[in-house]
């Protein structure tokens, strides 16, 4: 079954900084680049926060490359960010969109687990991020009735084994309702999960699931390296 993993412990902090990068990096000396795409790598991996990354370059007119972070606090992601743009790569780099949840219980799935990220797991091949809103006449639906809802919607789900979704919530502390992050090695199969669950019931509630953004997982070195 498609896996939806669930944080029932320690809480924490996610965010999805997408990035464009500035033309003029494209004329900086090859060994200039390469140095800075190391300095990069160094101040993530000495941060005290979980980073993964991704290149969205040529899918997107928006964004080039994704910053996924999770951590105990948002002074710890603002802390890594702003070790970013003091490198020689941070001078050249625009954000375009930024996201902030945090993950907890589903009060709609049967078993909790721990997000796949913050447990360690490999990543796939591609995560599909899009923020999610749901109408207000969702929220003034009796529980049961949406729970009964949700099964439907999850039942669907579970028919693609090969998608891991990463549900996390930003009710408060940004503009959306969830933040949805969906890992496949496979975007057909993600598509085809996708026109599904447009059939289902719950999908009438939906008030906005755009911009949704292909990225494609790629480490942080070759990733500043592919955009020229």
């Amino acid at each position: 079954m498609m896996k939806h993993w669930l944080m029932s412990e320690n809480r924490m902090f996610f965010n999805f900084s997408f990035f464009k990068i500035d033309p003029k990096w494209r004329w900086m000396a090859d060994l200039a680049k390469e140095e800075s795409a190391k300095e990069v790598e160094q101040v993530i991996k000495n941060s005290k926060v979980k980073c993964r990354t991704y290149s969205t370059l040529g899918i997107r007119d928006d964004a080039e490359f994704l910053l996924w972070f999770a951590a105990d606090s948002v002074e710890e992601i603002q802390n890594v960010v702003s070790k970013i743009y003091t490198t020689v790569f941070g001078k050249y780099i625009i954000p375009s969109h930024v996201y902030l949840s945090s993950t907890r219980p589903s009060i709609y799935a049967k078993m909790g687990r721990t997000i796949s990220f913050v447990a360690g797991d490999e990543a796939k091949k591609y995560v599909i991020v899009y923020p999610f809103i749901k109408t207000r006449e969702w929220y003034l639906l009796p529980l049961e009735q949406r729970k009964k809802m949700m099964d439907e919607h999850i039942d669907v789900g579970h028919k693609f084994p090969q998608v891991m979704l990463n549900t996390t919530y930003s009710f408060g502390i940004h503009d959306e309702d969830f933040m949805l992050a969906f890992e496949s090695d496979d975007l057909h199969v993600f598509q085809d999960l996708i026109m599904e669950l447009r059939e289902t019931q719950v999908s009438r509630y939906v008030a906005q699931d755009t911009p949704m953004i292909v990225c494609v997982k790629k480490d942080i070195v070759p990733l500043i390296a592919s955009l020229g």
